[in-house]
């Protein structure tokens, strides 16, 4: 038989291979953890509540602020009406009858993000009827959040507060 035979060699495991597949498989994390940092970076940014700290201290007061809220009676029935683009609210008192001399406004925000939120003025349009002017929105999932205040006072406190869900279709 002759020294070169045409035997197969088997594989053999070396120092290179090892370390050939350790910066391979190191660079796959690396990427994978890239993509991952990206894209949670780029989306939500975890901010829940603008000056949470704040609203933390303020508790006992919100509180007792929706508790007035509810002996009121009132019922606020809002709307955005894509057609005309504007944001109405009818108030009615415990009794049934329109609440007028409201100073009203909306907040039209994003679940997710701060960046696109519209606040509007709603002016009298009739007894207890208000509307804003024409808001552009972009189709997708608002929140809209109605606050009234007795008109001509300042502060923060609110005689009423609603917030709901609005869905723009494209």
């Amino acid at each position: 038989m002759s020294e070169h035979s045409s035997v197969p060699h088997a594989f053999r495991l070396e120092g290179r291979h090892v370390l050939a597949i350790c910066l391979a498989f190191l660079g796959v994390v690396l990427i994978a953890n890239g993509a991952f940092i990206y894209a949670a970076l780029s989306t939500h940014t975890g901010v829940v509540a603008n000056e949470p700290y704040r609203k933390g201290l303020n508790y006992n007061q919100r509180v007792a602020a929706e508790r007035r809220q509810a002996e009121l009676g009132w019922t606020a029935t809002t709307r955005f009406d894509p057609a005309s683009r504007k944001v109405s609210a009818v108030f009615k008192g415990a009794d049934g009858m329109p609440v007028t001399a409201l100073g009203v406004t909306a907040t039209l925000s994003r679940p997710a993000t701060d960046s696109m939120d519209r606040r509007a003025v709603l002016e009298e349009a009739g007894p207890g009827r208000y509307e804003s002017d024409t808001l552009d929105l972009a189709p997708g999932a608002w929140i809209l959040a109605i606050e009234a205040l007795a008109s001509g006072s300042s502060g923060e406190e609110s005689l009423y507060r609603s917030k709901e869900r609005l869905w723009l279709a494209p």
